[in-house]
């Protein structure tokens, strides 16, 4: 598949970055659904940090390149739902885990893993089809999830509605935002990154303070 658009769409995201953002924000380039040639258009763009959704997919990937870095100095991100029963193999695979949602995933990835960041995964917008703990739980699992040995805990993530209301996307960053700052105030953790906002809504992400976002179509364009 080819990807001669990648630089003009990638040009396009770091305008709207350099515009809205007053903050470092790192692009996550998303290559779930699209082969190894991805990884590779990216990287021949200048991004390095990839994120995947789904554990085999990436592990596949990861073997074609190497599982951490094979001299072209790819970052891996899982950003999808993760299980427990796969927890065993991402430690020494991912730079940064972005959907930790319970204490059992946490203490779980802890046993296995020796310095693995981590990002809590909140459900801000409270849609039963999506992942993540309840802004409620936030707060007390923040605290669970720093104590434990084996873990950084680095911040929180989250997904915004699928819609073009921009006031509901607005509602949800800021959501995450304040949660942080929360966190931050009444239990003395900094959790200084922000993963929110994909294709769809990542400028408003920006607008509210993401510092990570997620993109896959707005890079590569619509997946077949």
């Amino acid at each position: 598949m080819s990807f001669e658009a990648l630089a003009e769409r990638l040009a396009q995201v770091r305008a709207d970055v350099a515009r809205l953002a007053s903050q470092p924000v790192t692009i996550i380039a998303v290559t779930k659904g699209f082969g190894a040639d991805a990884v590779r258009a990216a990287l021949a763009a200048g991004v390095a940090d990839i994120g995947e959704n789904r554990v085999q997919e990436a592990l596949q990937k990861q073997d074609e390149f190497g599982a951490r870095d094979s001299g072209l100095a790819i970052r891996w991100h899982l950003i999808g739902h993760l299980q427990r029963n796969k927890a065993k193999v991402v430690p020494g695979r991912f730079e940064l885990v972005h959907s930790v949602d319970s204490l059992a995933l946490a203490t779980e990835l802890d046993k296995r893993a020796s310095g693995l960041r981590v990002l809590l995964q909140v459900n801000v917008a409270g849609e039963e089809q999506k992942s993540g703990c309840v802004p409620e739980e936030a707060r007390t699992l923040a605290r669970q999830i720093s104590a434990l040995g084996n873990l950084r805990l680095e911040g929180l993530m989250t997904i915004a509605p699928f819609t073009d209301d921009v006031d509901v996307q607005h509602r949800t960053f800021r959501g995450l935002r304040v949660l942080r700052d929360t966190i931050k105030e009444e239990e003395g953790l900094w959790l200084p990154t922000l993963s929110m906002g994909m294709s769809g809504d990542y400028a408003t992400a920006v607008a509210e303070g993401a510092t990570v976002i997620r993109l896959g179509t707005a890079l590569f364009g619509p997946r077949i």
